[in-house]
């Protein structure tokens, strides 16, 4: 089964006009209120350092969105923990307010297309310096909004000395506590029973209490497939079947192409894999997506259901931003129907 893809896409390219994101308009974190969808994406222009902003789109269909403002709602911080640059947004809603997870650098990071892969700029510093700055890790953070266009910033979800990122928040309590995935790209070998990056999920009493909870092994990637390395996509989807999650994989080792497939977990305890696609959803195939910064790219970042029908919302080729919609219940028949696991994560571990 695969996704259709909106004949219009791109939906959000970069916008020539503005210096900030002139060079690159992808991975949108998307949510629906009140009869709007609301698109906050990743953005940058052409400047060496390659400092990464969020900029706001809004639209009534979901497919022809239009720029709220010539200037970033959200970007990094001054002197802090995120000064370098903020990136890939996702989007849930508690309350009345809308919490964000996004990854950071306190550093940014340079075209890093143009350099070896996983290369970032770094900063001149000595022996003493924190892992965090002296490496540039790429970290994870939470802000808050009711607007879209003021934000605070609530502080760091992860370790600073892990590159820790495709942080999401389930939009919904389980068992009475918050849950979130997370992509830690060390915890791999022997110790984690894992060969690649894969994704963990933790469980809080507190949107901002992470650290001191365990990990527990969710799902990891599949040697020789589209999906080696795998990380979170877009937040979970509570349905009457499971909670349904579009995910990432990466080809050759973490290298090759990016992939999206679906997951259904169980709704009281996801760490229970109830079925899996076999092969991706959505994968790179047009222009848009295999011919950018990062050739081959289907980021998966934004979903949601608005009457029935599931919108998917990715970033291309580093690029651009793309859609791709079913029906809720044709993708759900499938994968209860044609895609059961069992047993598949038994070796779920605590770290």
């Amino acid at each position: 089964m695969k996704l259709k893809k909106y004949e219009g896409n791109p939906v959000m390219s970069p916008e020539k006009g503005n210096d900030w994101e002139s060079l690159v308009c992808c991975n949108p974190g998307v949510i629906y209120d009140e009869g709007k969808f609301y698109m906050l994406y990743r953005a940058a222009g052409n400047d060496k350092e390659h400092v990464i902003r969020f900029g706001l789109a809004e639209s009534e269909d979901g497919f022809h969105f239009k720029r709220v403002s010539s200037e970033p709602v959200f970007g990094p911080s001054i002197d802090g923990f995120d000064s370098g640059c903020v990136e890939d947004p996702r989007i849930v809603k508690f309350g009345e307010s809308f919490y964000v997870t996004y990854a950071y650098r306190p550093m940014s990071p340079g075209q890093y297309w143009t350099f070896p892969h996983d290369v970032v700029l770094k900063p001149e510093c000595d022996s003493f310096a924190p892992k965090a700055w002296a490496d540039n890790l790429g970290n994870s953070a939470l802000a808050v909004t009711r607007d879209f266009k003021s934000f605070r910033r609530l502080g760091r979800l992860t370790s600073p000395v892990l590159d820790d990122r495709d942080v999401i928040l389930f939009p919904e309590k389980i068992g009475g506590k918050y849950a979130m995935i997370h992509r830690p790209k060390e915890f791999i070998g022997k110790e984690y029973g894992v060969d690649y990056p894969s994704i963990w999920i933790k469980f809080s009493d507190d949107l901002l209490e992470w650290e001191n909870k365990p990990s527990h092994l969710l799902m990891t990637g599949r040697a020789g497939s589209w999906e080696e390395k795998i990380g979170g996509g877009a937040p979970p989807i509570l349905t009457d079947r499971g909670w349904l999650m579009i995910y990432h994989g990466v080809s050759a080792g973490g290298v090759g192409e990016y992939s999206a497939g679906a997951v259904l977990l169980d709704k009281d305890n996801p760490l229970k894999i109830i079925a899996r696609t076999p092969e991706p959803i959505l994968a790179p195939e047009f222009d848009f997506e295999t011919k950018g910064y990062y050739s081959g790219i289907v980021f998966p970042t934004g979903n949601v259901v608005v009457n029935g029908k599931l919108y998917v919302y990715y970033g291309a080729a580093d690029k651009y931003v793309g859609v791709a919609t079913c029906p809720l219940e044709t993708l759900l028949n499938f994968l209860t129907e044609e895609c059961r696991v069992s047993n598949e994560n038994s070796n779920a571990s605590s770290i």
